[in-house]
């Protein structure tokens, strides 16, 4: 079977909803995700997730050449209350949301049983500055996708409304292996 590449990045502000596109991306399209997290955990916890910084973008380059670049746009608000309302589980990494995705006991991870935590700069007091050195930090990186025509940039509130437009986009450069109404 050939193997199937789509060099892709997702950027958007913390809480954008990014995981979760990326998780349906690879299983509607067949895609290993490779996630900043998963291998830069330490510097995800220290803010410089890649690429942040039209440095990081630069070097990335030099590595590959990326077919698409999907930023995702989220008000401002929309992002203080999910980031407010996030509680993670330490070991795992699994992210819960008092809203929209919550543990089924408070507080209780739903696999382990161990206590969630929220993150100091989950908190709301620290969400606003992260907000603002993330807009800072990427303008120049989005501007520079944006130069090269691989940038797409999708706006709204609710990832499951933006889905089908970076579903669509998605597979004008790779095939599905799973349509659209079966995720």
């Amino acid at each position: 079977m050939a193997s199937r590449l789509l060099r892709a990045v997702v950027l958007g502000p913390p809480g954008s909803g990014k995981g979760t596109v990326c998780e349906r991306i690879a299983k509607s399209f067949g895609l290993q995700h490779l996630s900043s997290g998963h291998f830069l955990r330490e510097n995800i916890r220290a803010s410089s997730g890649f690429p942040r910084t039209l440095v990081q973008a630069e070097a990335l380059n030099r590595i590959c050449e990326l077919d698409l670049v999907i930023s995702l746009n989220i008000p401002f608000e929309t992002l203080k209350d999910r980031l407010s309302a996030r509680w993670i589980h330490p070991t795992s990494g699994r992210v819960y949301n008092l809203e929209f995705n919550p543990p089924q006991v408070h507080g209780v991870d739903d696999i382990t049983g161990e206590p969630l935590i929220q993150r100091e700069d989950d908190k709301p007091e620290a969400v606003a500055a992260r907000l603002r050195k993330y807009k800072d930090a990427t303008k120049s990186v989005i501007e520079l996708y944006k130069s090269r025509g691989v940038l797409h940039s999708f706006s709204g509130t609710e990832t499951n409304k933006i889905w089908p437009y970076v579903y669509t986009l998605v597979s004008s450069k790779v095939s599905p292996i799973h349509t659209e109404e079966e995720d």
